[in-house]
């Protein structure tokens, strides 16, 4: 007890001194009661301002005063037309409680809105007026960034708002100095498309076994099967084999592949790391079947390929699903009917369940502050669980909270009307579940030097495929070296 009152006199010397110098009037009679009333009194009244004064955050908007946001967006069809539904919802509901209008002010081609956003990024002259709210990818987030013309998203959301979010999709839109850009509304990863009914008649014919389908190097020896099956059908016409397997994109192959093995396609300058043993490894597993006909060297998308029963699978964007349909068309016109399947990514053997994510998601540019808060506060209604289902619902992309791919999208499953839809998503939720999904580096020349490979790729093995048909075969090792060069 001494003690206590020891600190009691301490502190109350301390008090008389700061706080409450005239506190000696207060305390006759039982002045150690009421000083302890007073001083907590006088304390509880300190905190609650300081608590006030720490909620600060009080909303900058004024229903009485609305603030218009403009809106530049690239989604068409379905897309455009959900969209639409759920703005019009939002400045009935949300947007008229707090005082926001959402305004669609241009509906466009990715090419076409990403010519746009360049000439604003860069102040080119006759560029027009910058919108609030547009999409894009966070190649062009880079620039705007560059220029000081974008929002950190991550001002406006808590980590607790973020952690809501699938944790490789918020990460996609952070940029070098770790700010939030890009906000995620809609992804997409890779997939195998297969068509069953081709398969089928192949494996029945030969014995192929689909387990090799979830290895690169599986679907090598497949396409090398393939090749000779079809070859033979026509025994007075050599080399007319048929190739089983098409990438739509060759570059992303080896960029997952080498992540899936351990490395890294890239050094830390953006430049292609293509020395390593794993990249040569690689680049021997498809360059085979590549020159001697079993992969398809096609420059477009593979899903062209898969309407003229050229190719059997194929690896793409899951949101391209709504290009296979359920029929092939042969030269000959012959229409024949087919199912396919949606199967996950390949991985090369011995690798990590890896697959790449991405897609375009939602920017603020940079403005007041109070368009800044209403832009995020759209921005959070419109990902929340329920809108952002709704949202992807009727198209090939996925869902970007974790609530919707955890426990949402099961359930919905059975609403959807379109089987390919329902296919892909069941695909990819067992993906979720098994996979890691990452994202391609951010930086301004990424782009270029993506299809400088894709090129260079596609140059190289259409005419070591031409050298080979002709009776002169290159190694996978020399073709590697005039490749890296």
């Amino acid at each position: 007890m001494p003690k206590r009152v020891g600190n009691f006199k301490k502190n109350r010397e301390i008090f008389k001194k700061t706080l409450f110098p005239g506190w000696e009037m207060l305390i006759k009679g039982k002045r150690e009661v009421l000083f302890m009333k007073r001083f907590f009194a006088v304390v509880l009244g300190m905190l609650t301002l300081f608590s006030l004064a720490g909620c600060s955050d009080k909303s900058p908007l004024d229903p009485n005063d609305p603030v218009t946001l403009t809106m530049w967006h690239n989604y068409g069809g379905e897309m455009q037309n959900t969209m639409d539904v759920l703005i019009e919802r939002f400045n009935a509901t949300v947007g008229r409680e707090q005082g926001i209008v959402v305004k669609v002010e241009a509906v466009s081609s990715s090419a076409d809105l990403n010519k746009s956003l360049v000439m604003i990024a860069n102040d080119d002259p006759g560029a027009p007026k910058c919108p609030d709210i547009f999409t894009g990818y966070p190649k062009i987030a880079v620039q705007f960034w560059e220029n000081g013309k974008l929002a950190n998203l991550a001002d406006y959301f808590s980590e607790e708002e973020l952690s809501a979010y699938v944790d490789a999709f918020v990460e996609e839109g952070r940029l070098s100095d770790g700010g939030l850009y890009v906000f995620p509304i809609a992804k997409s990863t890779e997939i195998l498309y297969l068509n069953q009914t081709l398969f089928d008649e192949f494996a029945a014919a030969t014995g192929a076994d689909a387990a090799l389908l979830s290895t690169f190097e599986g679907l090598a020896e497949l396409s090398r099967q393939y090749y000779e099956w079809t070859d033979g059908q026509t025994p007075d016409v050599s080399g007319d084999g048929k190739a089983f397997f098409a990438a739509d994109s060759w570059f992303n192959i080896a960029e997952v592949g080498m992540v899936q093995l351990g490395g890294s396609l890239f050094y830390e300058d953006g430049s292609l790391a293509l020395d390593s043993d794993t990249y040569a490894y690689i680049f021997e597993t498809l360059y085979a079947p590549s020159v001697t006909g079993g992969f398809a060297l096609f420059d477009g998308y593979s899903s062209d390929l898969s309407k003229t029963g050229d190719i059997v699978c194929s690896t793409g964007s899951s949101a391209g699903i709504l290009f296979y349909g359920d029929t092939i068309t042969y030269p000959d016109a012959t229409v024949k009917q087919v199912e396919y399947s949606i199967l996950p990514y390949p991985v090369f053997e011995d690798g990590e369940k890896l697959a790449l994510q991405r897609g375009g998601g939602l920017m603020v540019a940079k403005t007041e502050e109070k368009k800044e808060y209403a832009a995020a506060e759209f921005i959070k209604w419109l990902t929340a669980a329920e809108q952002n289902m709704e949202f992807v619902s009727e198209t090939g992309y996925l869902p970007v909270t974790k609530q919707a791919f955890e426990q949402d999208m099961q359930t919905q499953l059975e609403a959807v009307e379109d089987a390919r839809i329902k296919k892909m998503l069941t695909a990819v939720l067992d993906m979720y579940g098994e996979y890691t999904f990452f994202t391609a580096p951010n930086f301004s020349d990424f782009d270029a030097v993506s299809g400088r490979y894709a090129d260079d790729w596609y140059y190289l093995l259409t005419k070591n495929r031409r050298e080979y048909a002709g009776g002169d075969s290159i190694s996978a090792a020399d073709a590697l070296a005039e490749f890296k060069n």
